[in-house]
């Protein structure tokens, strides 16, 4: 028999690159991991392409899982946890088999055992790995969401029954809900967990890539043990259930620590709860994977780089302030360099920088960790958030006592920075002195490059996103959203920044002296060069990374200084 050909050669022999396949094999030999899942977590391969692979190398037929719904029934003649332990799924019957979805068929005790517990014939198919996970997770979750017992319907808790409530919390059921939601949403890279009440029980609701998406509805009696588990977790008052409470917790995922704020909100309809997850395990990213174009980049660079001064990140919540402050700081981690960040939470954990966590139950506030912090001859100081005049007051003094600070700030775009530092306190002269730059984003989805459709874009379209129609050439074409099995239908996948890079000039800080409006300090910072956001995304846009809808979405007024700038001739 001759030897089966390796995945690499396989993959090659359908159309993906030697060297995409061969730098991946460099990554596995030096990281470990499968080959199929290191290429599909970099975007070489889609799914698809992973399981017809594997399929054509073991001679089984390959599925896709995001095309049909298992036999419920088929499902549960293989238990949840050998299930999962196997990587296997029973999903029908056909002509007296068990057809089993797989994602290794290289496993061969694996494949005895399913056959062993099976006790009948079984036509083994291939499936990604991913595809497998999330039928894997909805095939239990759907179980489990009808009732905490099996099915059988308890009597809704009432507001006094918190002992039975307290016993509720702890069965197998609901312990077993709520750990399988919070694993899902971690695998499935969500920043949010909506938790809503409703009047027929509540449902629940993943924010992924920064939109909303349903992954379940739960019955009326599961929604108060599920409730109170939360709860219980994040150690807040399990009988409070008329006042908003905040806690935290920490969640175990694939051996690492998993920290999640929680938030409760008491409804008409009951109680909701929202867990902020925050992944401390994950790497930073390089500054150059942010999204920056080149030239707002090196402007960037050349302010995070000097000695001294403040640059700040603005945005709303959610907008990957942090991400950037943190890929900069990486740039300046080295060992000539004393580095301390006060924040809450601590988003990213890195060797070599002070990191402190603020308590206020303990009176550690932001302004009495700054405070002790500049006792600690730091070079480099991270504020979490200038969120008052205290914090802000001693960040400014800070930059021009020879410190470099690097922090975020709540404002729609980079030329409203100033004027939102003097209404929290700040003295016009210490703002226009301790500024070096600030930056303003806002996170796009990524079309997803294995179904994005290219298609030309009518002068209606441009205009309403405020492409200039004369005077310069548009591109001859642009790419929208499709949808496909490997981004769920949505056709995108991940998010990257757009971005407006502000330096502050001598103008504009004779503007901020003398007290002028954000809009003129906009105005001047365009005259000095500053590209708008919209123009940012716009450029983006023309190379495909992302839709006129999806730009349109994300920035949605047009400030009429944004069309006097260069925008794309040409798209990519």
């Amino acid at each position: 028999m001759p030897p089966r050909r390796k995945l690499g050669d396989v993959l090659v022999s359908r159309g993906v690159q030697a060297d995409v396949v061969a730098t991946a094999l460099d990554h596995q030999s030096s990281s470990g991991g499968r080959l199929g899942e290191i290429l599909m977590s970099k975007g070489q391969i889609r799914s698809q392409q992973l399981a017809d692979a594997l399929g054509s190398m073991f001679g089984f037929p390959a599925i896709n899982l995001e095309t049909l719904t298992p036999d419920s029934q088929v499902v549960n003649t293989l238990p949840e946890a050998l299930a999962r332990r196997l990587r296997a799924l029973p999903i029908f019957m056909e002509d007296g088999k068990f057809v089993v979805a797989i994602d290794d068929p290289s496993n061969v005790v694996a494949l005895d055992d399913i056959r062993t517990v099976l006790g009948a014939k079984v036509q083994f198919v291939v499936a990604s790995p991913d595809q497998l996970q999330r039928t894997l997770d909805r095939a239990w979750q759907s179980e489990l969401a009808q009732s905490p017992n099996g099915g059988s319907s308890a009597p809704a808790t009432r507001d006094d029954d918190t002992v039975d409530l307290v016993s509720l919390v702890q069965d197998a059921p609901v312990v077993k809900l709520v750990n399988q939601l919070l694993t899902r949403a971690v695998r499935e890279r969500a920043s949010d967990i909506h938790f809503e009440a409703t009047a027929s029980g509540a449902r629940v609701r993943f924010r992924i890539d920064g939109m909303l998406q349903d992954v379940a509805n739960l019955a009326p009696d599961v929604v108060a043990p599920t409730v109170g588990r939360m709860k219980v977790m994040a150690s807040l008052d399990i009988s409070n259930r008329r006042l908003p409470q905040d806690g935290r917790l920490t969640f175990r995922h694939a051996g690492a620590d998993v920290d999640m704020r929680v938030s409760t909100l008491p409804t008409v309809r009951g109680e909701s709860v929202v867990l902020r997850l925050l992944d401390k395990s994950r790497g930073l990213l390089d500054i150059e994977d942010l999204g920056f174009l080149p030239d707002t980049l090196a402007t960037f660079e050349r302010s995070y780089r000097k000695s001294w001064g403040a640059v700040l990140v603005t945005g709303p919540t959610g907008s990957g302030k942090t991400t950037t402050l943190y890929a900069a700081l990486a740039q300046l981690n080295r060992q000539e360099r004393s580095i301390v960040t006060v924040e809450d939470p601590v988003e990213y954990e890195v060797e070599g920088i002070r990191q402190v966590q603020v308590a206020d139950r303990t009176g550690l506030t932001f302004a009495r960790a700054l405070r002790a912090m500049l006792r600690c001859d730091p070079d480099v100081m991270l504020i979490g958030e200038m969120r008052d005049e205290e914090s802000a007051r001693i960040a400014a003094e800070a930059s021009l006592t020879g410190h470099l600070v690097l922090s975020t700030l709540h404002t729609n775009d980079a030329s409203s920075a100033p004027t939102r530092l003097a209404q929290m306190g700040l003295e016009l002269f210490l703002i226009a002195s301790s500024l070096e730059c600030v930056v303003a984003q806002r996170l796009v989805r990524s079309l997803c490059l294995h179904c994005r459709q290219r298609f030309v874009p009518t002068a209606h379209e441009l205009a309403a996103v405020g492409w200039p129609a004369s005077g310069m050439t548009v591109p001859d074409h642009l790419y929208q959203a499709a949808g496909c099995a490997d981004c769920r239908g949505s056709g995108f996948q991940g998010r990257f920044a757009i971005h407006e890079v502000m330096p502050l000039t001598p103008a504009l800080r004779e503007l901020i002296l003398a007290g002028a409006t954000a809009d003129a300090v906009r105005r001047q910072a365009i005259e000095d060069g500053m590209r708008p956001m919209r123009a940012d995304g716009l450029h983006k846009v023309a190379a495909g990374r992302t839709s006129l809808d999806e730009l349109s979405r994300v920035v949605s007024a047009l400030n009429e200084d944004d069309t006097t700038v260069p925008y794309p001739r040409t798209a990519a």
